[in-house]
């Protein structure tokens, strides 16, 4: 009799990921960026590093293009030669704050007040969970939040209790 030597088999990528705890505690990253004609792209890139780096269970593709809308609004829009690229990470959310020297007078808006000024903030207003702006000691900030997605959502941990598999049916 033969014996055949077992290959040892690969878990699935879903599997080895289970085993990844959930973000307990804030992560975060400051990246200081210059406005050049890549900002946007660095931005981009650092962003889904950082979501890549953290598993955080949110679609890298949007991300990294709200925060490229960002980057283009505070380059168009803001002051100094510098910008600063914030990313946080909770168990619940991903935040995403670009940092600039908008100051102009007594105001910390924009200097344009036209529909331009805003068109780098709309898409993240009508995909982000949550967007806006406020003032800083340097000038503004500008940021978009997602929220995470379950991790049984996304295949990367197990479903909820009791849940039935399938078409629903027992």
């Amino acid at each position: 009799m033969t014996m055949m030597a077992q290959l040892p088999t690969a878990r699935p990528a879903f599997a080895r990921r289970a085993a990844e705890p959930e973000p307990a505690e804030l992560r975060h990253r400051r990246v200081r960026l210059s406005t050049g004609s890549a900002a946007a792209a660095h931005a981009a890139g650092h962003v889904r590093a950082a979501i890549a780096e953290w598993h955080a269970p949110v679609d890298m593709n949007l991300a990294g293009i709200l925060a490229s809308d960002l980057i283009i609004n505070a380059v168009t829009n803001g002051a100094g030669a510098t910008l600063m690229l914030a990313i946080r990470c909770s168990a619940t959310q991903f935040r995403v704050e670009i940092h600039d020297a908008s100051v102009h007078g007594d105001s910390w808006e924009t200097a344009a007040s036209n529909a331009d000024a805003e068109r780098g903030l709309l898409l993240a207003a009508a995909l982000a969970a949550e967007s806006g702006h406020y003032r800083t000691p340097a000038g503004r900030a500008v940021f978009y939040t997602l929220t995470l997605a379950s991790r049984a959502a996304t295949g990367i941990g197990p479903g909820p209790q009791g849940a039935a598999g399938g078409d629903g049916e027992p």
